[in-house]
């Protein structure tokens, strides 16, 4: 079964006293109903605002230079909040209404296209048409009766979707002809029979919508096309591009008829509501918006071109409704503009009047009346606010700007055109809108700490918080400050593994979570500040990505059990009815005297960590979760109460530095030693309490299986010895399978009695050896969250089969609070999963910490193999834990020497331990409790009486070796280290041994090295 792409899990931080309305960073998106008077947007942040407006404002028809005003001396406001979702985890690129607007679909950098419908009073949450393999720039629909909707993107390819949910109709390959990776879609637009599209590449294509198939190609820009309007009929096509021009394309004559450049810069953005393409708007990059009109015009050169407002950044997306305009911009707010009225009896300077008016006598018609100004006489546009639409436009002519006059009195011909540009010096109508539509605070910056559970983050307002990745909310306001001068005030010298990242590219702080690394990082338990008090082991560490992982999906993991119990009574139960049996299949029998009580061995541990926690003997100083303790169904053994309510943790490495490692070809209890001195004592692995009963039964049965176990050891020599001699060779025992795998296909051949029953014997083996492996493998499980599921009931069916009258246990083993102590997270934190794909991260599912146990069905179907691993059964991926090497030396030879034969004093550990445990090895080396006595109780502990150091610094006794490279030795060779007494034990100094030439070796290797190290 093939596997998955691999799967990240996010959640995304609550914002404090976040609320709706508004977006928290830039807007890229803008479409307005003209039916309902709604106004929609996109932002960055992922969101979609719907924004009613003021019916009368918006068809009222504004002076052209003053602002309708209240007698405060504020405009009147007009529009006000409607609605709001969380489309998408990523930026909103684009945004196009659909079906009679009455639909909102939307194109993202999280490669999906969704549509949301708004209107309804229980607006549903936006549905997923499709997926891009990149990011998704543009969004169109011919119309609003069409039912299907056009997208393009990074991946060089148009995509049709089905507005209905029928998923993608069409899929078109733009990539590019020269270079393949300018293919990407920037700009599309479409009607019923042309869809055009352009990007990076500089052509604008045309297809058919209807096949797929491209119908022509227009060359001529020179730089990224970054707009695209079509006339209603098909036979024009507008484009804006980076080179600062907008192009008129003739689909008939297949040429570029005109080159329009009335803007400086790059042209980011075009809009119109005419469906003959008579007026359209404009913006660039320098801010300008501007307005053409060349309705009833011969020649394009002849039309107006209008310099309506001016914003302090970049439109990003320009939209207009009668007498409105509405930009967006890398701000989180939208401003609202009064449009200008260009028909016929616009009020011009009387320098272009008498021209203006000879060519337009078709438009007088299509006018509406002119905006009065003061004491009802029209208002003058304003000389500097014209634009010359084009390089051979006669008009407005190139003016000297200060005295508003041609150089010679008259309209300039020829070379007498300034060769200035007039835009250098242009002037909008309006500097200020009418009205802004103020957005939120998002973050846009943020500095993970040293600890890697805080992070600092600053918002576009300039206020700086710090945050807690574990509990999931803020926990400090530092204020308007800057982030590099609170960043020393609350960072700590530590060093932790890197477990998460953080994006904040969406304004919202998001916590990803990936398989090879969330699982990295450690704090010590006694460095916790918990609500309730929870029994640790000594030195215990709690995993941080288990442990944010327990409590995001804990309802979910609260449902699993729950169905788990359901699950497993239904089986007991449709095995009581095939044998017809009524009696009870559990017996309660009084417990022995001293039992606390706890849950039979049937009963499932409750996620919520109901029971009391109870601490198993571990070994001092736990490593990494290393080799994790992979759940197995086939012959599971029962558990004790005792063993049933104490959490699984995985299985622990040896933390305590040693000179052994795993073999490869090793059970995970073997080692094998390597060139490090000796390691410290073993320290025996203790195991829960059980009584003299069960102990007493134990230990026989672990006679029986090793005496059963030598005599098979015994029968397998003596039948390999019996196959050499009838081979006639000494061969391996998987060559001679192999040799006698062949005589197996020849079984006429001749043979005498006693070869012929040697192959019997061996063919047996082998089928018991084929029975064995299939049994392993009868069962294939899928590469997802329910696969998980399967296997765990899998084991139901085989234990049940096995043992119909024993109860059956849960295989469900989530961790308990002396694992991962209780967290109490906000409901509301999003939790989102997530593929990799090509080209990012595909969303799969996205809930709340209150919702993941409602939607059980959804995650289990679309959730990864790894997380329910973790969630259900308590294990983790495997990964060998990083260790640090060091060397140490007695501090200026005071104490004795700690070296191994060869003279080799090299040590390495996980880099969590802490110094006071290298000081206990060192103790236990110098000063050993002499043979046959019994350790004092009250004796001082090594880190009371001795002191390790480092580049002459003493080194605390919770530091781990991991901060002591990064902030004490800094230095990526073998850490030197020193100890010394305090003068609080006295430690007695063995007289140097004359030991032989050959025995001194490793004194004088010793020497070398302390020297080498620069240690007196």
């Amino acid at each position: 079964m093939a596997k998955k792409a691999r799967q990240r899990v996010s959640y995304v931080l609550d914002l404090p006293n976040a609320s709706p309305g508004g977006h928290r960073l830039g807007v890229n998106g803008l479409a307005v109903d003209r039916d309902n008077a709604i106004l929609y947007s996109g932002g960055r942040d992922g969101v979609i605002c719907a924004w009613n407006l003021n019916r009368d404002l918006v068809a009222h028809h504004s002076s052209v230079v003053d602002t309708t005003a209240q007698p405060n001396g504020q405009t009147k406001r007009a529009t006000r909040f409607r609605a709001q979702t969380q489309a998408h985890t990523h930026w909103i690129n684009d945004i196009a209404l659909a079906q009679q607007h009455s639909a909102v679909v939307s194109a993202s950098s999280d490669l999906l296209v969704k549509l949301w419908r708004p209107l309804g009073s229980d607006a549903p949450e936006p549905a997923t048409l499709g997926q891009h393999a990149d990011y998704v720039k543009c969004v169109a629909t011919p119309n609003q009766s069409t039912t299907w909707v056009a997208s393009g993107g990074l991946d060089r390819k148009i995509c049709l979707w089905d507005l209905a949910g029928g998923g993608k109709t069409m899929e078109i390959d733009v990539s590019g002809e020269d270079i393949t990776e300018k293919g990407s879609v920037y700009a599309l637009s479409v009607n019923r029979s042309i869809l055009a599209s352009g990007g990076p590449e500089s052509i604008v294509r045309l297809w058919d919508p209807n096949t797929g198939k491209r119908i022509t190609k227009f060359v001529g820009h020179t730089d990224n096309v970054r707009a695209i309007l079509v006339t209603e009929a098909g036979d024009t096509v507008l484009t804006a591009s980076s080179d600062q021009t907008v192009k008129v394309w003739s689909v008939t004559a297949g040429r570029c008829m005109h080159t329009l450049t009335m803007h400086s810069d790059s042209v980011w953005s075009l809009f119109s509501d005419d469906p003959t393409l008579g007026v359209f708007y404009s913006s660039d990059r320098t801010g300008l918006v501007a307005k053409t009109d060349v309705r009833g015009t011969s020649d394009w050169d002849d039309g107006l071109s209008l310099a309506v407002a001016r914003e302090n950044e970049g439109v990003s997306k320009v939209v207009a409704l009668d007498n409105c305009i509405w930009t967006a911009t890398s701000r989180s707010s939208i401003n609202r503009w009064a449009n200008v009225d260009t028909g016929a009896d616009i009020q011009l300077p009387e320098l272009f009047r008498q021209k203006r008016a000879s060519i337009s006598t078709v438009r007088s018609r299509e006018s509406v009346s002119a905006p009065l100004g003061i004491n009802g006489l029209p208002k003058t546009i304003p000389t500097k606010a014209l634009l010359r639409i084009s390089n051979t436009a006669s008009f407005p002519p190139a003016v000297n700007r200060e005295t508003d006059e041609t150089p010679d009195g008259a309209p300039p011909v020829g070379s007498d055109v300034l060769s200035e540009p007039i835009a250098d010096a242009v002037e909008a109508v309006h500097n200020l809108p009418e009205e802004t539509i103020e957005g939120q605070f998002g973050l846009v910056k943020h500095r993970l700490l040293n600890d890697r559970r805080r992070v600092l983050t600053l918002d576009t307002a300039g206020d700086v918080l710090l945050w807690d990745l574990i509990q999931c909310r803020p926990v400090k306001s530092f204020g308007k400050r800057h982030l590099e001068d609170v960043e020393p005030e609350v960072n700590t010298r530590e060093a932790v593994a890197s477990w998460c990242s953080i994006d904040t590219s969406s304004g919202n702080l998001t916590v990803v979570l990936e398989p090879n690394n969330c699982f990295d990082a450690e704090m010590y338990a006694d460095e916790l500040e918990l609500e309730e008090p929870v029994e640790f082991r000594e030195d215990q560490r709690i995993n941080l990505g288990k442990w944010v992982l327990r409590y995001l999906f804990a309802n979910l993991i609260d449902e699993e059990i729950r169905r788990d119990e359901a699950h497993r009574h239904t089986l007991e139960h449709a095995a009581q009815t095939r044998t017809g049996r009524g009696t009870p299949m559990v017996i309660s029998i009084p417990p022995p005297p001293g039992w606390s009580g706890t849950p039979s061995p049937s009963s499932t541990p409750r996620a919520n960590g109901s029971y009391p926690p109870i601490t198993p003997g571990f070994a001092i100083g736990v490593a990494t979760p290393g080799s994790p303790l992979h759940h197995t169904l086939e012959g599971h053994t029962p558990l004790s109460p005792l063993d049933k309510r104490t959490s699984r943790p995985s299985v622990e490495r040896e933390d305590y530095f040693s000179d052994a490692i795993n073999a490869p070809d090793s059970n995970p209890g073997t080692t094998v030693p390597v060139l490090t001195p000796a390691s410290a004592p073993p320290i025996p692995e203790e195991k829960p309490a059980k009584t003299p009963v069960d102990t007493g039964k134990e230990k026989e049965k672990e006679k029986e299986k090793e005496k059963e176990k030598e005599k098979e050891k015994e029968k397998e020599k003596e039948k390999d010895k019996d196959k050499e001699k009838d081979n006639g060779k000494g061969t391996g025992a998987l060559f001679g399978k192999r040799i006698r795998g062949i005589g197996k296909s020849f079984p006429k051949i001749g043979r005498s009695a006693s070869t012929a029953a040697v192959p019997k014997a061996v063919v047996e083996a082998e089928k018991a050896e084929e029975s064995e492996s299939s049994s392993n493998h009868e069962k294939e499980f899928e590469d997802s969250f329910y696969g998980v599921v399967q296997r765990i009931r899998d084991g139901y069916e085989k234990q049940h089969a096995e043992n119909p009258d024993t109860p059956l246990e849960t295989g469900i083993q989530p961790s308990l609070p002396n694992d991962t102590p209780v967290l109490k997270l906000p409901p509301g934190t999003k939790v989102i999963l997530q593929e990799e794909t090509s080209g990012g991260s595909a969303e799969l599912y996205r809930g709340t910490v209150e919702s993941v146990g409602l939607d059980a069905d959804v995650i289990e179907k679309r959730g990864a193999q790894w997380l329910a691993e973790v969630l259900l059964t308590n294990t983790i991926p495997p990964k060998e834990p990083v260790k640090v090497s060091f060397v140490l030396y007695p501090w200026h030879d005071e104490l004795p020497a700690i070296t191994t034969a060869d003279g080799n004093n090299r040590l390495n550990a996980n880099r969590m331990l802490r110094v006071k445990k290298i000081l206990a090895y060192v103790a236990e080396r110098i000063d050993p409790v002499p043979e046959g006595e019994t350790p004092d109780p009250d004796a001082l502990k090594p880190e009371e009486y001795l002191e390790l150091y480092c580049n002459e610094v003493r080194l605390p006794t919770t530091m781990s070796l991991a901060t002591l490279r990064a902030h004490v030795w800094k230095g990526g060779n073998d850490i030197v280290l020193h100890y010394k007494a305090n003068g609080r034990k006295e430690i007695p100094i063995p007289p140097p041994e004359e030991a032989a030439p050959e025995e001194a070796k490793p004194a004088v290797d010793l020497t070398s090295q302390i020297a080498a190290a620069g240690v007196n």
